[in-house]
């Protein structure tokens, strides 16, 4: 088997990446996360260049790792001094990293235009560089910016560069797309260009997305013999961003038969992915290939029906290799197969034949045409479930709600008071309380009511609340009248749940959402309390 190393560069292409910031433990973080995956290479960044990259090189001294290398990224040195006086060179040096990667130009506009020096000079700069660097640390690598245009432009020149490199002490030459223009057939054509003239060169590919084929040009890049592929987790970077190795690893291993990190390793890329967003704080791309929570999610009732059958059907691999899941999604797509399954994954074992499939399908369908979505409440759906199973929950019923808010000149914010009246238990409840807002207000005035009788309510915690306004229900009154969908979640010292609620107006929808939430956790309580006494 054919092996790759895998080259990240997440911590300083991607942090290149408009809306991510990182801060320096945030990368050792992340650093050590990408060796626990089986990462071979990790840059750290640009020793010199920034403060954050400077005291990380001068942090992770203290830090070892198991499986990668970390490496010091860098220019080579200036046009208007040598190797030995170069700042960023010795910038270079001092991270103390025992493979340093350079970039250099070769395409020839750049020489010129950009750094505005002759060709020659250029490739003394190259020479130079790696030759001094090669001298003080184990590995150098050269990755050759905008090869693919250089080549394109001036072949001659671009193959110059490489092998001005090479002789000068590259262990690899990355030939880079840093414009993320190439498409994937011309990156064929110019390998083979390359291998013939440079034949003992090891090969890189450093691929950018611009024209969404980065992670195809890696993959060809690798089929016609490169040893290397350099990316990021995610696919974060400039622009567009870089080629995405939550996919590139993948395909090599499971695709290509081409051994990467190990597939032992390949559950860790979903938590390693969703590790790296969270710390990022930016939210994960559902329909992300092989790692999204879509990735494997079934809607369309005919895909639900054929999967519980044979996976493979709609599955290209079994989600479970990346530390994946399958999922089926409730909506007016499912068929009798998604309410056989959503059933089952939540505990209740109907037939096909149950009537109460076709009840909760025929309401499933009601629900989502006026903007119910079950798929991302999985709470409120059991509850559904649990009704047409002839099992509702009656821990309280509700008899009325009044909500006011008042705001005057001189208030910095509105003031707010519900009152709710519930029968609990054969008796009436009665209460009021003030809140941050109506919804506040509300889910503090039925916990009041309800605490006295079902005290364990004091634990739960909202955790988010999202309002969405539903397209396509407007009323002519204008969109100020549309209906809105509220999705809470919720959680206690067990779980977490979402439930939701569907109106025209937003209080009724949100309080929809807080009967939904309230009614599941006393619903899990009576549950927990059944089985430990059994």
């Amino acid at each position: 088997m054919r092996k790759v190393t895998i080259y990240d560069t997440t911590l300083r292409d991607g942090a290149q990446a408009e809306e991510l910031n990182l801060t320096t433990q945030d990368k050792i973080r992340i650093a050590h996360k990408l060796d626990d995956l089986g990462i071979h290479y990790i840059e750290g960044g640009w020793p010199g260049s920034n403060p954050t990259d400077q005291k990380f090189f001068d942090e992770i001294k203290g830090h070892s790792f198991d499986n990668a290398k970390l490496t010091a990224f860098g220019s080579t040195h200036f046009a208007k001094t040598t190797a030995e006086k170069d700042q960023n060179l010795a910038a270079l040096l001092a991270a103390e990293t025992s493979v340093i990667t350079i970039f250099g130009k070769s395409w020839d506009l750049h020489a010129t235009t950009a750094l505005g020096i002759s060709l020659e000079r250029n490739l003394e700069l190259i020479a130079n560089s790696v030759s001094y660097l090669n001298e003080r640390v184990d590995e150098v690598i050269f990755d050759a910016e905008h090869f693919f245009d250089g080549f394109r432009n001036n072949p001659d020149y671009a193959i110059k560069a490489l092998r001005t490199a090479l002789e000068a002490g590259a262990s690899r030459l990355i030939l880079c797309d840093t414009n993320g223009g190439t498409l994937t057939t011309e990156i064929g054509e110019t390998i083979k260009a390359v291998q013939k003239a440079l034949p003992d060169a090891e090969l890189g590919m450093h691929a950018h997305n611009d024209s969404e084929v980065a992670v195809a040009n890696s993959l060809e890049a690798i089929r016609l013999g490169a040893t290397q592929v350099q990316g990021t987790i995610n696919g974060y970077g400039e622009r567009c961003g870089n080629a995405n190795l939550c996919s590139v690893i993948p395909n090599l291993e499971l695709k290509m038969g081409i051994e990467t990190i190990g597939r032992e390793n390949l559950v860790r890329l979903l938590p390693t992915s969703h590790f790296v967003s969270e710390i990022a704080n930016l939210r994960p791309f559902m329909r992300q290939p092989f790692v999204g929570t879509s990735a494997f999610a079934h809607k369309g009732g005919i895909h639900v029906s054929a999967i519980l059958k044979d996976s493979r059907t709609y599955e290209h691999i079994e989600p479970q290799l990346v530390g994946n899941e399958q999922r089926v999604l409730l909506s007016d797509q499912a068929g009798k197969s998604n309410i056989l399954f959503k059933a089952r994954e939540l505990g209740y074992e109907l037939g096909k034949n149950d009537p109460t499939v076709d009840t909760l399908l025929k309401e499933l369908k009601l629900k989502e045409s006026m903007g119910y979505e079950y798929s991302v409440a999985d709470a409120s759906f059991e509850l559904m479930l649990l009704k047409a199973l002839g099992k509702p929950l009656n821990y309280f019923t509700f008899n009325n709600f009044f909500v006011v808010d008042s705001k005057r000149e001189e208030d910095p914010e509105p003031f707010t008071e519900a009152t709710v009246i519930v029968n609990v238990k054969g008796q009436v409840e009665h209460t009021a309380a003030t809140g941050m807002g109506p919804v506040n207000a509300l889910d503090r005035a039925l916990r009041k009511g309800l605490e006295r009788f079902y005290p364990d309510l004091g634990e739960v915690r909202l955790l988010d609340f999202k309002v969405r306004v539903l397209s396509g229900a407007v009323r002519d009154t204008g969109g100020t009248a549309s209906f809105v969908r509220v999705l809470i979640e919720s959680g206690d010292r067990y779980e977490h749940w979402t439930t939701m609620g569907v109106s025209h107006n937003i209080i009724e929808a949100s309080w929809q959402a807080v009967v939904d939430a309230i009614t599941y956790k006393l619903f899990k309580d009576d549950v927990r309390r059944s089985k430990k006494s059994k």
